[in-house]
């Protein structure tokens, strides 16, 4: 983006107090948020341990069951592209506590669906928690963004991801021992319910203490100064930051997000009618960060380990593994994306990721073919392993946190909510098309499917360095359609 590389001094005379009791509070606060990440991560990964069961207690056909997984990114997709209205309309607490409705109500509908003739009660729960998760991916770095100071604004965005990871490994987690502790996901456990029914209606334990705290923070002080309650911002403003300069920051909002009109999808487009160049950018980096199949990884890993030799037991440990790697990669980016930058971070992700998914592409394309599915032999199976934990370790320090860190930030004030919807909705839209795609790729060749991977990792590396600006340091009042715009050349 155009402009200085830092925040300007009004920025910085505000935003560098290092006033502990302050720092402490809005890190606080964006753990809140964060929090919603977690569920994110929990609601996507859950189904993972009860597949087999679900398929086993509905008496699902493989088109039936494979729609009752994918229907929780449909209702992504739809919740991402509502959240930015709604955020818009009534506020950006009030999104978080209607997500956290939403996983509530998902976790005992998916639990206590009646079988076998309840299966689109079931898939009704899952698009309820699909809701719940598009609104989520589009809340927490929209109100992170809002409420953090320039200086560390990158580490707070980071712990959306972090939660998302997390909430991905604790599901995996939880949908192992409970499996473990009832002798199978279709066995008896508390109460007479099967074990794949506990899996889902645990996740009401954290959907409640989301919504609990989510009464504990303050409202967006950018969504307050857009409503003209410019006295309530003020107090926020103050309680974040300190009494000093405050009128100068409530100005420096307004002047950015002056309108005569409400918020609406026509804010995405330019006086001349087009959509914003920063929209596209937006909305590329959303479809990058999935085509280049990290969730493969984490919807078929045990799958595609088993089909090329391992065993059950080890297939499950792999993944666990990647979970944990993909947790502790993510605090390398929390602990670098301040220092290094946005941009840096992306270009050696990707090239990181190039590599390894092209590594990966050869061992599997050159494989022998055994029953169907390429067998590992000598020390193929051991560089395949290390080559999809270096992927994985390429994508949690850059493209995982790093791209949410930027959609929370780099749309101007006016723009951001609708904006960060269509990408976080075009994120959903381009996951589904990778869950979807991928056994049908697997069938024909596994090196064909990480070579297209590995072609989109480099397209994306090529992205980042035409296209993406930097933001580190700059206030989001700096984020505006000029500055957001690819640089010409």
């Amino acid at each position: 983006m155009a402009g200085h590389g830092g925040a300007s001094p009004t920025e910085e005379s505000i935003f560098d107090d290092d006033d502990s009791s302050k720092s402490a509070g809005v890190i606080r606060i964006a753990i809140v948020a964060a929090l919603g990440g977690f569920l994110f991560g929990y609601d996507s990964a859950v189904i993972n341990g009860a597949v087999s069961a679900v398929e086993k207690s509905f008496n699902a056909d493989p088109v039936a069951l494979g729609f009752a997984v994918a229907s929780a990114l449909i209702g992504a997709a739809v919740g991402a592209l509502l959240a930015g209205r709604i955020a818009d309309a009534i506020g950006r607490l009030a999104v978080m506590k209607i997500a956290a409705i939403l996983f509530l109500v998902s976790a005992i509908v998916t639990g206590f669906a009646p079988a076998p003739d309840g299966l689109w009660i079931f898939v009704v729960g899952r698009v309820i928690g699909g809701l719940g998760v598009g609104m989520a991916s589009v809340i927490a770095p929209a109100y992170i963004a809002e409420i953090a100071p320039a200086r560390i604004r990158g580490r707070l965005a980071s712990l959306q991801q972090l939660a998302i990871v997390t909430g991905i490994f604790i599901s995996l987690l939880v949908d192992f021992l409970i499996a473990t502790a009832a002798g199978g996901s279709s066995e008896p456990f508390w109460f007479g319910l099967d074990a794949w029914r506990w899996m889902f209606l645990a996740m009401a334990i954290p959907s409640v203490i989301y919504g609990g705290l989510a009464l504990t923070i303050p409202e967006s002080p950018r969504y307050l100064v857009a409503q003209h309650r410019v006295d309530d911002a003020k107090v926020v403003l103050a309680q974040m930051l300190g009494p000093d300069k405050i009128e100068t920051t409530i100005i420096r909002i307004q002047q950015t997000m002056e309108r005569t009109t409400k918020p609406s999808w026509a804010d995405l487009r330019t006086p001349s009618g087009k959509v914003a160049a920063i929209v596209w950018v937006g909305l590329l980096l959303s479809v990058f960060q999935q085509f280049v199949g990290i969730n493969v990884i984490f919807y078929y890993s045990n799958i595609l380990w088993e089909a090329v030799g391992f065993d059950e037991s080890q297939a499950f440990v792999i993944t666990v593994i990647g979970a944990i790697i993909n947790i502790l990669t993510t605090l390398i980016a929390i602990a670098t994306i301040d220092k290094f930058g946005r941009k840096p971070l992306l270009i050696i992700g990707s090239i990181g990721m190039t590599i390894t998914l092209t590594t990966m592409a050869f061992i599997f394309g050159t494989a022998p073919v055994i029953d169907g599915s390429p067998h590992l032999e000598g020390m193929a199976g051991p560089i395949a392993l290390v080559a999809a934990n270096l992927f994985v370790v390429s994508f949690g320090m850059s493209w995982g946190p790093v791209v949410w860190v930027l959609l929370g930030e780099m749309f101007p004030n006016r723009m951001r909510a609708a904006a960060l919807s269509l990408a976080a909705a075009g994120q959903w839209v381009a996951n589904w098309i990778i869950t979807v795609s991928f056994p049908g790729l697997k069938d024909i060749s596994l090196g064909l499917a990480y070579g297209l991977y590995a072609t989109f990792a480099l397209l994306s590396l090529l992205f980042v360095w035409r296209f993406v600006q930097e933001t580190k340091g700059k206030s989001l009042e700096d984020m505006t359609e000029g500055a957001a715009a690819p640089r010409k050349r």
